[in-house]
């Protein structure tokens, strides 16, 4: 890390201290004390007011009521904040309109030559998912689902939940939120339904109301943890997967599929789940998926209704490519 970089990471950090001392400044970004030292001099001097206290367990603190020196970015950090507002356009994020204001924020700090560049990185760089008829940063042509904002306002006070889904009979849901996901350009609530009692998925884009539930005999946070646990589903498939499969697992992976290397190089891997054979949709799913991971794989173990559904498409390929 560059010096200038380095000073402007240890200021935010002591910032956000009411004490620090140097031993935590040369463990934190591993530099020597007597560089340490140079750093600490050189905030002061930029007008950060620290104040030193002496003793065996003395260090330094920020001086409160003092205003403190305006945060500085790096032109690299400027880069790094908009490519990552570029790579997420057409996301369906929440807080999109924040995100927006934030952009225009950054873009009055920072110089017209820093804003060439900007202007410059956005004709140039297309990822993946991005409207390339329309990629201008500041655009809201994709906004999330309206009820996302709420369920994460929701959930950041109280993690109990009572939500409602859009079905013939309107029944409101007790859980418990374990996660919020996006998957395949949709947003997912995964939580423990305090009814049943066992894990469950609901779709944010069917989702109606919510709000904290109200119950106060609740089961704890451990209750569920544990049993959950107890619920862990027996893994059914495994499969190793090849330097070309596990380029095409990093593209698109479920989210309850997890990989593990086998070699240190991470050109190979073997992954291990549960497949919920009751559920069709899962099955032709799964089966979708394994054949896009390619041929660079070996079936370990595979469920005989995920086979059936592979062997039906291989057949079908094979009938089309004979025709």
């Amino acid at each position: 890390m560059k010096k200038v970089e380095r000073i402007n990471v240890i200021m935010r950090y002591i910032n956000n201290r009411a004490h620090f001392t140097i031993s935590e400044i040369m463990r934190e970004f591993d530099i020597s004390r007597s560089t340490a030292m140079r750093d600490i001099r050189e905030i002061e001097s930029m007008g950060m007011p620290l104040v030193s206290e002496v003793g065996r367990d003395g260090g330094y603190f920020v001086m409160h009521n003092s205003v403190l020196p305006e945060v500085r970015f790096t032109d690299n950090e400027v880069k790094a904040l908009f490519i990552a507002f570029m790579a997420t356009r057409n996301l369906q994020l929440p807080y999109l309109k924040s995100r927006q204001s934030l952009a225009e924020k950054l873009l009055s700090l920072i110089s017209e030559q820093q804003q060439d560049t900007l202007v410059l990185l956005n004709q140039i760089l297309l990822f993946e998912g991005t409207n390339p008829y329309n990629p201008d940063i500041l655009d809201l042509s994709d906004l999330p689902h309206p009820m996302l904002d709420k369920l994460i306002q929701t959930f950041l006070l109280d993690r109990y939940l009572l939500i409602t889904i859009e079905e013939k009979v309107k029944k409101p849901h007790p859980i418990y939120l374990l996660q919020l996901y996006r998957e395949k350009s949709h947003w997912h609530i995964e939580g423990f339904n305090l009814d049943d009692e066992k894990k469950q998925i609901f779709s944010v884009d069917h989702l109606t109301d919510v709000e904290p539930y109200p119950n106060r005999k609740r089961k704890s946070e451990q209750e569920i943890l544990d049993k959950l646990k107890k619920q862990e589903e027996v893994i059914n498939l495994v499969i190793e997967l090849g330097p070309k499969a596990i380029a095409q697992f990093k593209k698109y992976h479920p989210k309850n599929v997890s990989l593990s290397y086998t070699n240190p190089y991470h050109s190979t891997g073997v992954l291990k789940t549960f497949i919920d054979v009751t559920k069709r949709e899962e099955v032709k799913e799964t089966a979708n998926w394994i054949m896009f991971l390619g041929e660079d794989i070996s079936i370990r173990v595979v469920p005989e209704e995920v086979l059936d559904v592979l062997k039906g498409r291989m057949g079908l390929f094979f009938n089309k490519r004979d025709e």
